[in-house]
């Protein structure tokens, strides 16, 4: 998996592209949607096995869910924006298995489960995997995981954002 801070960041990217102006709570929902799906790992403490449709990178990372998930916060936070919520919360969760897809790590995806079992990478996996757990965040792999994500996914973020402030600045001057 990419570490929390990588799926956070996209996630932010996510919300300010599709709506410059899009309030906390939608941001904090999006950066929470992405996060979210890693919740499966708690599965292995019920002796859920990681290719399972429950195991980790299983149904809550699958695209039903994305659409279940942000369907359902759009319902009950959407207030008059409800489509834009759904395809910013939509984009978000969704996020999380795409980049899980890329990771150097795992034994996939199970982006169409509970249609189909199996487990998917893309055929570029350039972003290193992220250790499982808080102690090995803090060792060599997990700076290289850092490294990595600062190439792969905060740097092109930044490129994004940067280009989406100068535009929205040089509509207003």
């Amino acid at each position: 998996m990419a570490s929390i801070f990588g799926h956070g960041l996209v996630a932010y990217t996510t919300a300010k592209v599709i709506d410059f102006k899009s309030s906390k709570l939608l941001v904090f929902l999006a950066i929470g949607s992405a996060i979210l799906p890693d919740l499966d790992v708690l599965a292995f403490n019920f002796g859920i096995n990681y290719v399972h449709p429950l195991g980790h990178r299983g149904f809550t990372h699958s695209i039903l869910f994305a659409v279940i998930w942000s369907g359902l916060l759009s319902f009950f936070f959407g207030k008059t924006k409800k489509r834009m919520f759904m395809m910013v919360l939509f984009l978000s969760t969704l996020s999380h298995g795409l980049l899980d897809a890329m990771t150097t790590g795992g034994r996939g995806v199970g982006f169409f489960i509970p249609f189909e079992n199996s487990r998917h990478f893309f055929p570029f996996r350039i972003i290193k995997v992220s250790p499982i757990g808080i102690e090995e965040f803090f060792s060599e792999w997990g700076f290289r995981v850092i490294l990595s994500e600062l190439k792969y996914i905060a740097i092109p973020c930044a490129i994004v954002l940067f280009a989406l402030y100068t535009f929205k600045a040089s509509k207003t001057a």
